[in-house]
């Protein structure tokens, strides 16, 4: 569908392309089991991804800092599981989640799959909200590095997307154009409404069952991009 009009696909990575929740819930289980945290993982996980979810979207809008996103995460999730943790515990997990987070390296099935058959014929990139001393050392750990021409994060850039500010420095890291551009990401607000409103052609990556909208197409498995790429 595409096929003829792109050039550029810029792909968002945390779970776009690495798997975020698997290596999420490797390393809380690393932690817990380092720290002594008696809490089952599945009822901790159940409040903790709608809550990361809920204070990263504070986080995109400029609303909390690294900080605090990194430490109410927490806090609320334990606090909801009604387990007694005091605050050095918390600092303690944060410091260490970001430490090992990185240090899983599972992707979203596909990933390499697509990213083999796109290499040769598109100029890969990635933009992404992600704190800047783990995305890349991610993308070297899961071996796609080698993939992308340019990854640009929120901090190099200043803000965070859906900022219209951070797709304009990626087109121009990239030496590209809107028009020639596609954004594959699995924010409808961050990812997708964002990359349109600095004139990109978008893909929605739904990983997380959202209902059918008419922002962009939708896959649901990356091997569909070969269908529209």
């Amino acid at each position: 569908m595409f096929k003829g009009s792109v050039t550029d696909i810029f792909f968002d990575l945390d779970h776009t392309l690495w798997d975020f929740e698997k290596n999420s819930r490797l390393t809380f289980k690393k932690i817990f089991e380092t720290n002594g945290i008696d809490q089952d993982m599945e009822d901790f996980l159940s409040v903790y991804v709608p809550l990361n979810l809920e204070y990263w979207k504070l986080y995109r809008e400029e609303r909390i800092t690294k900080s605090t996103l990194r430490y109410e995460r927490l806090r609320k999730a334990f606090d909801a599981v009604a387990y007694e943790v005091d605050d050095r515990t918390i600092h303690l997990l944060s410091e260490q989640y970001i430490e090992f987070l990185s240090s899983f390296n599972h992707l979203v099935p596909n990933t390499m799959e697509i990213l083999n058959y796109l290499k040769p014929r598109y100029r890969l990139h990635i933009i992404t909200n992600g704190f800047q001393e783990i995305q890349e050392k991610k993308l070297r750990m899961s071996n796609i590095l080698e993939y992308f021409d340019q990854v640009v994060n929120s901090e190099m850039a200043g803000v965070k997307k859906p900022n219209r500010k951070i797709f304009e420095l990626a087109l121009d890291m990239a030496n590209t154009e809107a028009d020639k551009s596609m954004m594959i990401g699995d924010n409808i607000e961050a990812d997708i409404l964002g990359a349109r409103a600095a004139g990109f052609k978008t893909l929605h990556f739904n990983v997380h069952n959202e209902p059918l909208h008419d922002y962009s197409e939708m896959i649901q498995d990356l091997s569909e991009i070969k269908s529209y790429l």
